[in-house]
């Protein structure tokens, strides 16, 4: 450019070695994405269609690569980084950012219109249940029964679709665990960002070129047993390994916390069934649902709502057995009725149902101090279903 002797000004000039450096070095044209703290997730639909999610809402921004080749650059220099690798023989993968950002790239010939990379940015300092109830996520009062439970040693299952704030929650229920328990956390790719000290992280391998060395998390959950472990998190089950992980919480692992994709915590007791199935042991459905009752003890429900907000919807409780059926209470639900203030944003909360759990006795026996009146509806609202 000085040999050209364009006339550039200070900010240009700055602004192009900046490209530069970021496109030899970085993420090209996700560098100031990546740095942007408001940014959660950046979506790039092709080289020159990119969308980033702020508090909720998507927008496509006015950044863009120089064609697929600068994309397909990046992605390749993503995956090397964390010894994946990605070609036509292998054209979708889970990788990780160094930040522990969670990236998922596909490209051609699945990825029809060109390269896809979608990266669901994290929070460099992890988020605790204070901030949680500070974004709408909790309410105190959620938060503190929540924080009873974990130190009770209850199982909970984190439910959710994609992207409402499983991990982020996971990675808030982890931080009540006592700082004197040894922790396994196993994931596919590591996310979970855990503060105690006694700790040991695994990850799943994928297998190589030749179709070999694949370790899944199901190996892992297995392993994990011979490790000693006080509780073992599991960032997401998805398949055989929900089998190992109900054995665990039934052999002895009490306080395991795990998520996984459902709508509802009746949904996620229905997943949880096909995902044992999953493993090919032909049990018969009756004993699955009896694996599933005796081993969760919480589902905590959480979904992102019209305004963009994160919140936790249910606390369900699973009960047990009533024939074939396994029986769900709802602890606290979350009061839609309230509807909507003129910006959008839901005005309902998250309430007790009325019914006292039985958790709270298992809580009580801990010799964990839990007020009942946590468990008992707003008395105006008492009021006005007598009225």
């Amino acid at each position: 450019m000085a040999g050209e002797q364009l006339a550039l000004s200070t900010a240009e000039r700055n602004r192009l070695i900046d490209d530069i450096g970021a496109d030899v070095l970085g993420y090209g044209p996700l560098e100031p994405l990546l740095e942007d703290p408001t940014v959660s997730e950046i979506m790039v639909n092709r080289f020159d269609q990119l969308y980033v999610e702020r508090n909720g809402r998507l927008a496509e921004t006015s950044y863009r690569f120089t064609g697929e080749a600068q994309l397909r650059r990046v992605i390749e220099r993503i995956v090397a980084r964390v010894g994946r690798r990605i070609d036509e023989s292998s054209p979708l993968v889970d990788a990780r950012l160094e930040d522990g950002s969670r990236v998922n790239a596909i490209i051609p010939p699945l990825a029809v219109n060109g390269s896809s990379l979608t990266i669901r940015k994290f929070a460099g300092t992890p988020y605790t249940a204070e901030d949680l109830v500070r974004f709408g996520t909790l309410t105190p009062e959620i938060a503190t029964v929540l924080d009873a439970a974990v130190r009770a040693r209850l199982n909970i299952l984190v439910s959710g679709g994609t992207g409402t704030g499983k991990t982020t929650l996971l990675n808030v229920l982890s931080a009540f665990i006592p700082s004197g328990e040894r922790i396994i956390t196993i994931e596919d790719a590591v996310e979970l960002q855990l503060q105690q000290h006694h700790v040991v992280r695994l990850e799943a391998r994928p297998s190589n070129i030749e179709g070999r060395g694949e370790i899944t998390i199901r190996d892992l959950v297995r392993n994990s047993l011979r490790m000693r472990p006080d509780r073992i998190v599991v960032g997401e089950v998805r398949g055989a390994e929900s089998l190992d992980m109900l054995q665990a919480m039934n052999t002895g692992h009490e306080g395991s916390i795990s998520t996984l994709h459902a709508n509802s915590p009746r949904d996620a007791v229905s997943r949880m069934e096909t995902m044992v199935l999953m493993a090919g042991m032909e049990l018969p459905l009756r004993a699955i649902r009896e694996q599933i009752s005796s081993a969760i003890d919480l589902i905590v429900q959480i979904a992102r709502h019209k305004d963009g907000v994160r919140r936790v919807t249910h606390i369900t409780e699973v009960h047990g057995m009533e024939g074939d059926i396994v029986t769900l209470q709802d602890a606290f639900t979350f009061d839609h009725k309230a509807g909507f203030d003129p910006e959008g944003r839901v005005l309902g909360r998250i309430e007790p149902t009325g019914v006292r759990p039985r958790f709270a006795e298992r809580i009580a026996e801990q010799g964990i101090p839990l007020s009942s009146s946590l468990f008992v509806p707003e008395f105006r609202e008492m009021l006005g279903e007598i009225r």
